[in-house]
């Protein structure tokens, strides 16, 4: 029961948020003699809708047009102390669909009797070697960037349509250091807090990092127009991993998370405008709109209501995501 007990527990004793390293590190390879060769059907991404880590994968697997070659098996989105469960709530399969589990911790049970880490999500299934190859959000999208290439329409591939463009790449593995640390991470060392002093450290460098990001923007305009993505004309990889937080931030962190000096749609006007351009867009450059289609309002407040151990879930802002206008 103790370890059970950890897994909701977030905040170490001394009260500040540390995220622990991912344990599966292994890589999915184009290569037909690699450990783990790209094979249609032979992967499952494991997620909950209302995790931002999660999320990440799933843009990138609606983005790149993978349904029909890695499966998507979704689990229930409040943390239990049992970890993630399958528990039939709306999005959620009633249970694991390969090997009939009721609890996400029996698949990583299964992949290593011994493992002692969280029961995280994401997590990219080898349903051959019957193991986790890796549960790292940001080596996922990279894999599912160009390892599964030659089974997507051509207009998707890497070559014709690129997440991760080589002559953009210093710059934003530059961007994704520092939103990383003061905003995707940020925002849990402000909302896990559990002592004053630890709140404290924190929501001054998140502000300051969406300070960063709308600067940004802002130094990006044209004569005429901004650009419309963190990179120019395109989404990248740097667009994909500021969404998962952003989306959240009004509906979830503002208000549980206690990120509430600013919100975005009334103090960041250039950064609303890039997360609405993005969320309400269905054209081919989202392949139809992945960026909305993968995004739950009622798991993520549920899921974040349930994290601090509450029950009563916001029920604002009345639109999430405000139209274009």
């Amino acid at each position: 029961m103790a370890a059970q007990a950890k897994i909701a527990n977030h905040a170490d004793t001394d009260g500040h948020f540390r995220r622990k390293p991912s344990q599966f590190r292994n890589w999915i390879s184009d290569d037909p003699q690699a450990e783990f060769p790209a094979e249609k059907g032979r992967y499952f991404l494991y997620l909950n809708l209302g995790c931002p880590w999660a999320h990440r994968t799933n843009i990138v697997h609606k983005l790149k047009g993978l349904e029909n070659i890695i499966q998507v098996v979704v689990m229930g989105c409040i943390l239990t102390s049992d970890g993630w469960l399958y528990d039939d709530s709306p999005g959620s399969e009633p249970h694991d669909p390969l090997y009939g589990f009721t609890k996400h911790s029996q698949l990583y049970f299964k992949a290593d009797p011994n493992y002692t880490g969280r029961y995280t999500v994401p997590a990219l299934w080898d349903r051959k070697r019957e193991t986790i190859v890796n549960n790292e959000s940001s080596e996922i999208i990279r894999m599912l960037y160009t390892a599964f290439d030659r089974f997507v329409h051509p207009p998707l591939r890497e070559n014709a349509k690129p997440l991760l463009p080589a002559d953009k790449w210093a710059e934003i593995e530059v961007m994704n250091e520092w939103v990383y640390n003061k905003i995707n991470n940020g925002v849990y060392k402000c909302g896990f807090a559990t002592a004053q002093d630890a709140y404290d450290a924190n929501i001054k460098s998140l502000f300051e990092g969406l300070d960063d990001v709308e600067a940004h923007l802002a130094s990006t305009r044209l004569a005429t127009s901004p650009m419309p993505f963190l990179f120019g004309d395109h989404i990248t990889e740097a667009d994909i991993r500021l969404y998962t937080t952003i989306v959240r931030f009004d509906v979830a962190y503002h208000t549980l998370f206690k990120c509430n000096l600013k919100m975005v749609r009334h103090d960041y006007p250039k950064l609303h405008d890039w997360l609405r351009r993005i969320y309400w867009d269905t054209s081919a450059e989202t392949n139809a709109g992945a960026f909305r289609k993968t995004t739950d309002f009622k798991a993520i407040k549920q899921g974040y209501t349930h994290s601090l151990k509450q029950s009563v879930v916001p029920a604002g802002p009345v639109l999430e995501v405000l139209p274009l206008v």
